[in-house]
């Protein structure tokens, strides 16, 4: 009786941790977001200019752990960012070269502990990268302006317009009230 048991048990325990672990698993995006869902001040788009400095420069311009977050491809414990719960209404820029990133409006409360945004201010000033760092591809996204590490881009978002949550690190990011 134990062997019928355990032939019958263990089919269904290895599919139960298969869809399990399915379902933890993060959906990548490399693609380019569905139309935009909110209109972007021409002034906030990127002029494809951008900022080059030696990491000497990045290293005495920014604070320690900015600096490990955005040089280093660093990222911040979950929750303790101080922008994560913030509801105020304005714009999010990178706190490393001051490009506009991220519309308040587009924030969302993902539960992740990072503060969590359904698309850029403008598709042009956030940059897109594949890295490996943890064994798997992630799109890595960073400031198009001074390549600033920011976060990572995920597609599972469900719910929200363009079903990507881009998961931003506070360190790397400035709000400004509108």
């Amino acid at each position: 009786m134990k062997i019928m048991k355990a032939f019958f048990f263990t089919p269904i325990l290895l599919l139960s941790m298969g869809m399990a672990m399915q379902s933890c698993a993060q959906n990548q995006s490399k693609s380019t977001p569905p139309t935009a869902a909110v209109e972007t001040d021409p002034k906030l788009v990127y002029d494809g200019k951008p900022i080059n400095k030696t990491d000497e420069e990045w290293k005495a311009e920014l604070e320690p752990f900015q600096y490990y977050v955005m040089r280093e491809q660093g990222t911040e414990r979950a929750f303790s960012g101080p922008l994560n719960n913030n509801k105020k209404d304005g714009i999010y820029y990178c706190s490393a070269c001051g490009l506009a990133l991220f519309d308040a409006t587009t924030k969302f409360d993902s539960g992740t502990g990072w503060p969590s945004f359904y698309q850029p201010i403008a598709p042009e000033n956030v940059g897109e990268d594949t890295d490996y760092d943890i064994g798997y591809a992630r799109t890595e996204v960073h400031c198009a302006r001074c390549g600033g590490h920011l976060g990572h881009v995920f597609n599972d978002a469900i719910g929200q317009p363009t079903g990507l949550r881009y998961c931003i690190n506070s360190v790397s990011l400035v709000f400004e009230k509108r």
